[in-house]
């Protein structure tokens, strides 16, 4: 009997949809025509591909008033049935707004957008509360309620986040609508929400990979995500060829996969980069041990990807080994020039950083790391007092320069000029030096409290880079904290002013340029950050 019902149920509100859509529209979509037929499966199933396809029709037109009164008429007791309404009434009115704040429909907006705000909660709310651990609409609920906090930008939207998030540990693998999770995965990326993005790709993998799965269709998958620039996506599958690949090959070949992968993901220039996916492959092709798996190229590879993220001190750890073990290697000028940054810039060690110019300097091989070595060994003498000699490196490299490197030679003859006129070293090249030094109490001064970010690191000459940074402040209440930006180093173009927290540059030299930033605060120095960039 129980069955009878829900069946003639199932017609009764199929008929409804149905008639309803012809009753307004004379010439109905194929797909609005074909609710007839779709009564197979569950009363959730059948409300949500109706609500789905009404969608369409209606949106076509942005009728959406329309569209949330039609579905706002159906009341019953079909717990299913309601959650999908519940759903798309909010999705509708959530649309809606969108739509009247791209056409700048401001009247309806102002007049009538407090009462659709209310709508998509109470709606959002009900299809997320109607619903079970497990369905897809309960998830869809809370993105949509999620992704309407968030565009408010109010009180709500961490709560919301949390939220989803808890569903989605606890919930997301008991869904059987894969395509739910993906789409919801997409969402959270597209919104800067990596992390939760990461849990639902995984979720989702965990879905469409299977035992069955070959592990050459796993790499050609993983690949093809990573073509898309969809790495979450990529890296949840590539993990999971390499547990299988770990199992069944020996370890030359496992290694030449894992290496193929890391080099995949390291940094290259206006490609697909996570440098420190790439890292943690590179260390379990390490691991395994297997003698000279790390050619001269892939030292250096590896070496760069870390100084592109910034992690400066393990770069430099490969650099030196390049440099003692291939001292033939083709880019050995700029590993070692790399390796004087690091030492001058990042450890602070100043023996270290003059015997790699020095090394740069004996070799007497012209070019822009030759040249710039001369540059950073006078700036050291300058700060160290020794205006003699550093006035005769500064010499120096006026005369092995000639009409080449001006970038270079201009920053030059600026320290010849304080010295011949008895001025202090360039107050912000000072204070900067100062601190990687240790001059200054930098104990609690760390790089990490200013980022120092580039929208580009390898560059063409002329190419107009952007420069910027990001100072992270303790809570100081309402108040505007001023802050002031000490730039120094090698600007190129540019000639930025303490108030600018950001400039934009070009350069005119090849080679390798650094840019130091110290940031200070009304109460002093929060912090300094160090950048490297690379001129082709």
């Amino acid at each position: 009997m129980l069955v009878r019902l829900r069946l003639f149920l199932l017609l009764v509100i199929s008929f409804l949809v149905y008639t309803s859509v012809l009753a307004q529209d004379p010439n109905p979509a194929p797909e609005v025509t074909s609710l007839k037929t779709q009564l197979s499966g569950d009363t959730a199933a059948l409300g949500c591909q109706a609500c789905e396809a009404l969608k369409k029709d209606y949106y076509k037109d942005n009728r959406y008033n329309e569209f949330f009164d039609f579905l706002n008429t159906y009341k019953n007791d079909d717990r299913n049935l309601n959650v999908c309404l519940d759903y798309y009434k909010a999705l509708t009115r959530f649309d809606q707004l969108k739509y009247l704040e791209e056409k700048q429909s401001w009247d309806e907006y102002f007049a009538q957008g407090n009462t659709y705000r209310d709508q998509i909660t109470e709606s959002a709310k009900n299809a997320v509360t109607g619903s079970a651990c497990g369905e897809a609409i309960q998830l869809k609920g809370l993105l949509l309620l999620w992704q309407f906090h968030h565009n408010q930008q109010d009180a709500f939207s961490e709560t919301s986040l949390e939220e989803l998030s808890k569903a989605l540990k606890d919930c997301g693998s008991a869904v059987k609508d894969t395509q739910t999770i993906r789409q919801i995965a997409d969402q959270l990326t597209a919104d800067g929400e990596k992390i939760n993005a990461k849990v639902a790709y995984k979720i989702y993998v965990d879905k469409i990979v299977t035992p069955e799965s070959k592990d050459a269709d796993l790499k050609n998958t993983a690949r093809s995500f990573y073509q898309d620039g969809n790495l979450s996506l990529a890296e949840n599958i590539y993990d999971i060829y390499i547990a299988r690949i770990t199992q069944s090959l020996d370890k030359e070949n496992l290694v030449k996969e894992l290496l193929e992968i890391a080099s995949s993901f390291a940094y290259k220039a206006g490609g697909v980069n996570d440098l420190l996916y790439a890292e943690k492959v590179f260390q379990a092709a390490e691991q395994l041990g297997v003698k000279d798996a790390f050619n001269q190229e892939l030292i250096y590879l590896r070496g760069f990807n870390l100084e592109k993220a910034k992690e400066y001190r393990a770069a430099g750890v490969f650099y030196s080994q390049l440099a003692q073990q291939f001292p033939k290697f083709s880019r050995n000028q700029e590993v070692i020039y790399k390796l004087g940054l690091i030492n001058m810039y990042v450890t602070g060690d100043a023996a270290a950083a003059k015997s790699n110019f020095d090394q740069l300097i004996s070799s007497d091989i012209l070019s822009s790391y030759f040249i710039s070595a001369f540059y950073q060994e006078g700036l050291l003498l300058q700060w160290q007092g020794d205006n003699l000699k550093a006035k005769e490196t500064y010499s120096l490299l006026l005369n092995k320069a000639g009409d080449k490197f001006p970038e270079t030679v201009n920053l030059a003859k600026l320290r010849l000029k304080e010295i011949d006129e008895s001025k202090p070293l360039d107050y912000n090249l000072k204070t900067s030096l100062d601190l990687c030094f240790g001059k200054q109490d930098n104990g609690s001064l760390g790089i990490s409290k200013v980022e120092l970010s580039s929208s580009d690191y390898i560059l063409s000459k002329g190419k107009k880079v952007t420069l910027s940074s990001d100072s992270y402040l303790p809570q100081s209440g309402c108040l505007q904290v001023e802050l002031q930006y000490l730039w120094s180093g090698n600007t190129g173009s540019a000639q930025p002013t303490a108030n600018e927290g950001s400039f934009q540059a070009s350069y005119t030299d090849s080679g390798t340029k650094e840019v130091n930033l110290v940031v200070v605060s009304p109460t002093g120095i929060i912090g300094r950050s160090f950048d490297i960039l690379d001129v082709n």
